[in-house]
């Protein structure tokens, strides 16, 4: 696994060249966040996202998948953004937060037949820089860890997916309070699961 370390959440060019080189190949990788580390792979790669469905043990036709944007602007790509769900997004991101928006055609061959997609746009430049540049989504899912310090530390990270995972963008120490997720597709704000971000 490549380790890829970045020093106070800025990339530079060079290693966003190469962090879009591998994503681009398909390849998938742990990216840190503002909440937990996260596996992260192309949104447009069905490959690619089967295969971290499978390294989760779980159904990418039945589990709920969230794609990282690194704006608004590429939310509503993928996403049908009314004026409610504008000032939420505006307000709370980038932030803490997943929200769930009903989806749009345009949504990933991997993400067809869904109705509804997770939308995060994080407080971390690396990984919305990896978006901005890819110009499209990354598929994300939160790490699996049974002790804090496996979510915390990133050399215990490496360890756990050594052999799981192509590489790893090394930031700062992870967390282990995952994102709010609010739901905002049936037209009323309605919090799914309470998490880092506050309303």
């Amino acid at each position: 696994m490549k380790r890829i370390k970045i020093w106070n959440d800025s990339p530079s060019e060079k290693q966003l060249d190469e962090i879009c080189a591998m994503i681009e190949h398909g390849e998938i990788g742990l990216f840190p966040t503002d909440t937990i580390y996260g596996i992260c792979c192309d949104a447009l790669n069905v490959k690619a996202i089967e295969r971290i469905c499978k390294l989760k043990g779980i159904n990418p036709e039945k589990a709920h998948l969230s794609i990282v944007c690194s704006d608004i602007a590429m939310a509503a790509d993928y996403s049908k953004i009314n004026n409610q769900a504008f000032q939420m997004l505006k307000q709370y991101t980038p932030g803490p937060f997943t929200f769930l928006l009903n989806s749009a055609s345009s949504l990933p061959k991997a993400f067809k037949g869904r109705k509804i997609v997770g939308v995060r746009i994080p407080d971390n430049e690396t990984i919305r820089k990896v978006a901005e540049r890819l110009n499209h989504p990354l598929l994300t899912t939160s790490i699996e860890f049974e002790d804090d310090d496996y979510a915390v530390n990133p050399d215990l990270i490496a360890e756990s997916y050594e052999n799981d995972v192509d590489f790893m963008v090394e930031g700062e120490e992870g967390g282990t309070i995952p994102s709010t997720i609010v739901d905002l597709s049936q037209g009323e704000v309605e919090i799914v699961r309470e998490g880092k971000g506050e309303l």
